[in-house]
């Protein structure tokens, strides 16, 4: 893709943490950018706190629990830009509990919103970018999207599935010029452990040790941009410790068995 400037990028999640980062990255490109979240409010302070302008921004609120049909969101983005360039499944959120103390209903939660949601919003708009023969969809998932870690079963579940839907994709729309990219965050410091969900459906309110000494949510949009000007398909936006488990889970998983009950990952 090389060049953003003049692109048309669309990122869910984008109030707070990665989100965020990530629009104030793609205006300092030139990017045109549709901000979307539930929080139309916050939404107005992201856009014009990356000095966007109404010429070259959409505040649209998108709810990724309700995701039967985004077709008048896909519809109001196509009648301002034409197009889109870039989709970037960012929203989502995130979870602290045991498995045995997860209420099903919790579980159902996450993998409504974080893969639910971004399979719905991807299919919406998909039609149109395979008209155009042109663009990438970029699936923010996680490095426990690579393996399970003790507190995120649900979590690293939905994760685990957007490898095996985006994967797919990828394969199916290659011959229509479509790219896709999955981004594998470790540890960034974003309020994703203060709005974790519990066993029991609450948020955790609380600041987890391993978030907060983790990259900086303007690093990992760098990376990010980087990987999608470089047409990359996987990119693993982590610190040492995360990337060590990725690659130990691939060769040597008896290994990485042991280590990961011995971790602290919150």
């Amino acid at each position: 893709m090389a060049a953003i400037q003049s692109k048309i990028a669309w990122v869910t999640g984008a109030t707070s943490g990665i989100g965020e980062a990530l629009v104030q990255a793609l205006a300092k490109e030139g990017a045109k950018i549709i901000l979307s979240a539930r929080r139309e409010k916050e939404l107005e302070r992201v856009a014009k706190e990356a000095s966007l302008k109404p010429e070259n921004s959409l505040i649209l609120p998108l709810d990724l629990a309700r995701n039967d049909d985004y077709s008048v969101e896909v519809k109001k983005v196509l009648d301002k830009f034409g197009r889109v360039d870039i989709l970037i499944n960012n929203g989502g959120i995130s979870q602290r509990s045991l498995a045995r103390d997860t209420a099903i209903a919790v579980d159902k939660e996450i993998m409504n919103v974080d893969f639910f949601g971004t399979v719905s919003l991807t299919k919406a708009l998909l039609p149109s970018m395979l008209a155009n023969k042109s663009g990438m969809i970029v699936a923010i998932s996680s490095a426990v999207g690579k393996f399970g870690s003790p507190w995120r079963s649900g979590y690293s579940a939905a994760k685990h599935a957007l490898h095996g839907f985006f994967d797919s994709l990828r394969a199916e729309c290659y011959a229509d010029g479509l790219k896709v990219l999955i981004v594998c965050p470790g540890f960034i410091q974003t309020n994703v452990s203060i709005n974790a969900l519990t066993g029991s459906g609450k948020a955790l309110g609380e600041m987890d040790p391993a978030t907060a000494a983790g990259l900086t949510a303007a690093e990992a949009a760098r990376q990010i941009i980087e990987a999608i000007k470089s047409d990359k398909e996987e990119v693993n936006v982590a610190g040492f410790k995360e990337r060590l488990g990725i690659w130990v889970k691939r060769h040597f998983p008896s290994i990485f068995s042991v280590m990961i009950r011995k971790m602290a990952v919150r």
